[in-house]
């Protein structure tokens, strides 16, 4: 595949699962306010580091189970499993809002660190991208190889790295109404994956 095409789809979809309010984009917000858009960035940069390898492993994922369906009942299990847990995580997030949304202050040197253990508890990264992709590559937008997977990750992190930026650069415009936002995507996000995760293990059972 062309180079370019994988660095925009990448990028695509990097800029649209980041898009969507979550603790991510909260932290950043929140840290930009509290110890300014540098060591803001330096957390996104955390951020971005962890996603360039969820992209690629996830982008891996998608090829193993489009090349052998034989796999396909095993990682129903196994996304089910994940999609219940995130359903409850999602209402965790919801129903512990209000501390979550404390402004802690962290020394800019511990900026990247910190963000490399945040986008590390990012669970829903990789099943984002495996799901993505395998769209993709069913529609016949994607062709998998170590190439084309790596340019895809670069573009992703791209993507995220602009996405979570654009929020730090904005954070005293949006602080609100994102906090508003990401209390009620929580609750949403929590049902529509419990209602997946159920429907996914009745069918299995």
């Amino acid at each position: 595949m062309n180079f370019f095409t994988c660095l925009l789809l990448g990028f695509v979809v990097a800029a649209s699962g980041s898009i969507t309010p979550s603790y991510l984009n909260m932290t950043v917000v929140k840290f930009s306010l509290k110890s300014g858009k540098k060591s803001a960035f330096y957390l996104i940069g955390g951020f971005a580091t962890v996603l360039f390898f969820q992209a690629n492993i996830g982008t891996y994922l998608s090829s193993v189970l489009m090349e052998n369906s034989e796999y396909i009942t095993t990682i129903q299990k196994v996304g089910t499993g994940i999609l219940i847990l995130l359903s409850i995580n999602f209402f965790r997030l919801h129903f512990t809002s209000k501390k979550q949304l404390k402004k802690i202050e962290i020394k800019k040197s511990k900026a990247y660190l910190h963000g490399l253990g945040l986008s590390l508890l990012n669970t829903i990264a990789i099943p984002f991208y495996f799901t993505t992709i395998s769209f993709l590559i069913g529609l016949d937008y994607f062709e998998y190889s170590l190439l084309n997977s790596f340019y895809f990750s670069i573009g992703s992190t791209i993507g995220s790295f602009t996405l979570y930026g654009l929020y730090a650069t904005v954070a005293t415009k949006i602080e609100h109404k994102l906090t508003f936002v990401a209390n009620k995507m929580n609750f949403i996000i929590g049902c529509l994956t419990g209602i997946v995760g159920i429907g996914n293990l009745i069918y299995l059972l």
